[in-house]
């Protein structure tokens, strides 16, 4: 069965990244993909991981084997790719998101079916899904929008570890006005409705 009516993200005053592979930020940001699947981190507390924020910056993260989990990779993915926690210094930021449903699945049919419309591995996706006693995926709809710059600020060590929300820097506002989206609306309600098919 699946539950498709978990928490209302909340819309929150500072700026957050949500951290994401790097070359998954790119699939979104490129937008070969508006899904995110995520099954919660070790830090995410007693209750678990949720889509608790309706805006946030993709966080990409640095991650050696990535690309071997992954149907696509970015063009430059060698410039994509970022150094392990213990060796990065800078976060580069370029793309913003905007949550418009999410989901609890605890169907595996229904994680199948999505296929089409995300860039992981089947064998990624299962063993994401079945990593507990209590199988199950959180998925989100987003639309993504990018930058017509690159924000840069340093490194914190409070950044890294197995949680999905960092608060980042004050400015991040600054620049949640002048984004725009990387789909244009017809193209993204296209893929949406596809997916909406398959969860709902």
């Amino acid at each position: 069965m699946s539950d498709s009516t978990p928490e209302t993200p909340s819309s929150n005053a500072a700026p957050v990244g949500f951290k994401e592979w790097a070359y998954v930020c790119e699939a979104l940001g490129q937008g070969v993909q508006t899904l995110i699947l995520r099954k919660g981190g070790i830090h995410e507390g007693k209750k678990g991981f949720h889509f608790e924020h309706e805006d946030f910056w993709l966080f990409p993260t640095g991650f050696h084997a990535q690309g071997d989990q992954l149907l696509w990779l970015p063009e430059d993915a060698d410039k994509v790719a970022v150094p392990q926690d213990e060796e990065r210094e800078l976060v580069d930021v370029k793309y913003f998101a905007k949550t418009q449903q999410i989901w609890r699945i605890t169907d595996w049919d229904k994680l199948a079916a999505l296929a089409p419309f995300h860039v992981w591995k089947e064998e990624v996706v299962r063993e994401r899904f079945a990593w507990n006693e209590e199988s199950c995926l959180h998925i989100a709809l987003v639309r993504v929008h990018k930058l017509p710059i690159t924000w840069s600020f340093p490194y914190l060590k409070g950044y890294g570890g197995c949680r999905s929300w960092v608060k980042l820097p004050p400015e991040g506002k600054d620049f949640e006005p002048i984004v725009t989206p990387v789909l244009a609306d017809e193209v993204w309600n296209e893929m949406a409705e596809k997916i909406k098919a398959v969860l709902d």
